[in-house]
């Protein structure tokens, strides 16, 4: 059952709306969606600085409980300590948000062993166990959304986007499976594959930045929250917002592995 306050919708139950990666970009703007809803919110992120400040601005903003939780989502064990700390705190998980990520652009064997073991964790190992845990819970109430963020890079094996592309390509498959097994036990899985978004994470400049806007190839995170939120909550498998990201999507696969060879080659990109 709901309420209605100072034109927000408010939960008269204890239902909360986990979102890792919250404390800025389109994590934070999924949160602040899902407090108009009337979610209380448990928000998630390894920067405790602007986790603590986006806290405080969503309890100012909107009438929800928010609890704001630093932890480290590129590890193995991070998922079972999350679920754990939140049946301590007798925290129920109606909606789950896989947000958390970070975009890469580099050579695989360029990186880290520790950096590569970090990204399997952080999009692809610790989202499918948030999922397994919370997702046996939604289960059992027979009642639970998730959301996983997945990108149109899954459809796009190119150079120097091996861990992110791939990693991303396993969110939206896992997701397409989850959504179908669970989809009759009340519990309703969606992925979002976005193109770009105007988060600061790419060097764009900002005349490029506003024509992408105007084209419909960039979008805020503002309008992709949004547009997330409401794929999810009418039950869809997968979104994919912006024409143009389909035409890309076409585009791309039909580029023949030589040919991307030769770019590698004569380093055109």
């Amino acid at each position: 059952m709901r309420l209605e306050f100072n034109g927000y919708l408010m939960t008269t139950q204890k239902a909360y709306a986990l979102v890792t990666g919250a404390s800025s970009g389109i994590g934070y703007q999924y949160a602040r969606v899902l407090a108009e809803k009337g979610y209380n919110l448990l928000i998630i992120s390894n920067v405790e600085d602007e986790l603590a400040e986006k806290k405080k601005q969503l309890e100012q903003d909107f009438p929800v409980e928010v609890k704001a939780l630093t932890c480290n989502l590129g590890t193995s064990e991070a998922a079972k300590e999350l679920y754990d700390w939140c049946k301590t705190q007798n925290i129920e998980v109606e909606v789950l948000i896989n947000n958390a990520g970070v975009y890469h652009d580099r050579d695989f064997l360029a990186d880290t062993e520790a950096f590569n073991e970090m990204i399997i964790n952080l999009h692809a190992f610790t989202p499918a166990m948030l999922c397994y845990y919370f997702g046996q819970d939604m289960v059992e109430r027979h009642k639970g959304y998730i959301l996983n963020m997945s990108s149109i890079t899954s459809e796009i094996a190119v150079q120097r986007l091996a861990s992110y592309s791939s990693t991303k390509a396993f969110l939206k498959n896992f997701s397409r499976s989850l959504h179908i097994e669970l989809y009759h036990k009340g519990v309703y899985v969606t992925a979002v594959r976005p193109g770009a978004v105007d988060t600061g994470l790419y060097s764009i400049s900002k005349t490029a930045t506003k024509i992408g806007m105007i084209v419909g190839y960039i979008t805020t995170p503002e309008k992709l929250a949004r547009r997330g939120v409401r794929a999810l909550f009418n039950k869809r498998a997968q979104v994919t917002p912006g024409f143009l990201n389909h035409v890309l999507i076409f585009l791309v696969a039909l580029l023949p592995t030589g040919l991307l060879r030769l770019i590698r080659r004569w380093h055109i990109f």
